[in-house]
This record gives structure tokens, C-alpha cells and sequence, in this order.
């Protein structure tokens, strides 16, 4: 892969790491916000319970693609970027494209999530 692709894809890769980060902190936020101080009833308990708990668990997806981008930037430094770590052919540009973190070319990932099901 040539530099100015590496570094096309970096920059993709940064900017959605950022994002992410950036929505983690809002959800953090919002979670402790659904904490309020006065005095709840069962109902308004198990309801905030229920909003606080969906908030961090939509931050779950967040940090598993978080993890996917850390790993897709080390392999960009180690020269390995845009290559399926399954069979180590080369990861379509479209795919790249799209999903810049992408570990298999498509035909390993569908193999990996028949395995997987």
C-alpha cells in the first residue's frame, strides 16, 4: 500500500476515533445525569435504572470499534494495514473505504461470522 493511501486511511481512522471518544464522554455524561437527587419512586427508579443501562451499553459497541481502530492504526504502523489477517491477501480498497478498521476481506469475514453463529 502506498504512503498516501496509509495515510488517507489514518486520517479516517483518527477522525472516527475521535468521534467515538467524543460520543463516549457525551454518554458517560448523560448517564450520571440520569442520577437525579430527589426522591423517586419504584417506577421512576427502575425507569432511570433501565436509561442508565441502556446509555452504557450502547458505549459497549463504541468500545469494542475503539479497540478495532487502535488495532487497524498499530498495523498501519507496522506495515500491515489492508491485509486480512485470516488468509493475508490483500482487503478490497471498497472495504477499506467503508470500514477502515476492517481486520478480514470479505470473503474471511463472512467465514469468521457463519463460524461464529
Amino acid at each position: 500500500m502506498k504512503k498516501k493511501e496509509k495515510e488517507f486511511y489514518k486520517k479516517k481512522l483518527l477522525e472516527r476515533k475521535k468521534e467515538i471518544i467524543d460520543k463516549l464522554s457525551e454518554v458517560y455524561y448523560e448517564s450520571k445525569e440520569v442520577e437525579p437527587d430527589i426522591v423517586q419512586d419504584v417506577g421512576d427508579k427502575a425507569e432511570s435504572s433501565y436509561t442508565k443501562e441502556f446509555l452504557l451499553s450502547l458505549s459497549d459497541v463504541e468500545r469494542k470499534q475503539l479497540f478495532l481502530i487502535d488495532e487497524a492504526l498499530k498495523r498501519i504502523e507496522d506495515c500491515q494495514y489492508g491485509t486480512c489477517l485470516m488468509c493475508n491477501r490483500a482487503i478490497a480498497k471498497k472495504r477499506l473505504g467503508a470500514i477502515p478498521w476492517a481486520q478480514y476481506c470479505i470473503h474471511c469475514q463472512e467465514k469468521a461470522e457463519e463460524e461464529s453463529s
